[in-house]
């Protein structure tokens, strides 16, 4: 009998609507790694759906279907939604993110909550930030660190 639940599919699974899709998918393979699972294609060649996996989790693609409501963020003028991705080294995999064609809008810095990171988008405009987490904060510690860079309140 199926499961319910995919294994490996626990808890939401971003989908995003890119127009070229194809592209898209080769552009994740050489910046993030990405492996590609499986791809449906519509008679024009148009992705219908396609399943990609970044550090072993899930992420599903497809073409942008504008008659069935489904556009992508160039087309909408920009996207709500940024997708975060803990690498083990965030410098160099902003720097290959960028080479592959992304737009780095904030470069990598050690943030005050333990994380070194920056925010890229993609070639098709959807963001990413981008981190690898470098030190433990305790609350009480995270707390000081708050009130130090933002003011208490």
């Amino acid at each position: 009998m199926a499961r319910a639940i995919p294994e490996g599919s626990e808890g939401p699974i971003p989908y995003l609507c890119i127009k070229d899709a194809a592209e898209a998918i080769e552009y994740y393979k050489k910046a993030f790694g990405a492996t590609e699972l499986f791809r449906m294609s519509d008679p024009a060649g148009k992705v219908g759906h396609a399943e990609i996996r970044i550090n072993g989790r899930p992420l599903y693609i497809a073409d942008e279907y504008p008659d069935m409501g489904f556009i992508g963020p160039k087309q909408l003028g920009g996207t709500p939604v940024m997708l975060h991705l803990y690498v083990d080294d965030a410098d160099a995999v902003m720097k290959r993110a960028e080479e592959a064609g992304g737009t780095v809008q904030r470069p990598v810095e050690t943030q005050f909550y333990g994380d070194r990171g920056g925010k890229l988008v993609d070639p098709f405009g959807h963001e990413w930030y981008i981190s690898s987490h470098v030190e433990d904060v305790t609350p009480e510690e995270m707390k000081r660190r708050t009130a130090g860079k933002f003011g208490s309140s």
